[in-house]
């Protein structure tokens, strides 16, 4: 698995060479594995979401059930062009899509700022289509926000923390940040991977530099 991992390359494929995919989602057939709660809506009144891309999303996921308030996370695909893409379709590079946590919380337990800390924190988002030794487009850092204000606060600690990040030396931050396109659920066996899987992979590692 890692080793196919390190054979991806980046560059984003065009909308017309990107691959077909399919009319038919991913089933999913199982609750959350580490706090039982289902994965699919309807979620409980008063949530929100957003989704983060941040690496490999084995180990991006746990960050983000670990949080207070975090009601349930799921792996799944976005930001690219392929309907209802498979795992080794989005690692061919030809789907266009990004690896990405949806986080579904509760703003009355944990704030959004709160979870835009996990997130810088937690990888580097000054390496474009790669985070470590993971290369390709689905590796890229990404905050997909379902509402202006969220944009807008994503976009304004963006700012923030690329001046933390320059000023300790750092190129710059090439997050995308983005209305929400599309979420896609990732086959169950990617659903809370890490815990599954306590000794599984995890490649990720943030820059040391802190957010707030």
């Amino acid at each position: 698995m890692f080793a196919f991992r390190q054979q991806m390359k980046p560059g984003m494929p065009s909308a017309a060479d990107a691959l077909p995919g399919r009319t038919t989602p991913m089933p999913v057939s199982e609750p959350h594995f580490v706090n039982g709660h289902p994965l699919t809506p309807p979620y409980p009144d008063g949530m929100d979401k957003v989704m983060f891309g941040l690496g490999c999303f084995w180990g991006a996921e746990r960050m983000f059930w670990q949080l207070k308030g975090v009601h349930v996370t799921a792996a799944g695909y976005a930001a690219g062009y392929t309907p209802n893409p498979t795992y080794e379709e989005v690692c061919s590079g030809m789907t266009g899509h990004n690896e990405v946590v949806l986080v579904i919380y509760d703003r009355k337990l944990t704030s959004y700022a709160d979870l835009l800390r996990t997130f810088w924190e937690g990888h580097d988002p000054t390496q474009g289509m790669r985070q470590g030794n993971d290369v390709g487009t689905q590796y890229r850092s990404g905050i997909y926000c379902y509402s202006g204000e969220d944009l807008r606060e994503a976009e304004a600690s963006c700012k923030t923390y690329a001046d933390k990040l320059k000023s300790a030396g750092y190129h710059p931050v090439t997050t995308e940040i983005l209305n929400a396109p599309e979420f896609y659920f990732a086959e169950t066996y990617h659903q809370q991977y890490l815990g599954r899987n306590p000794g599984g992979y995890c490649g990720l590692g943030g820059t040391g530099v802190r957010c707030g």
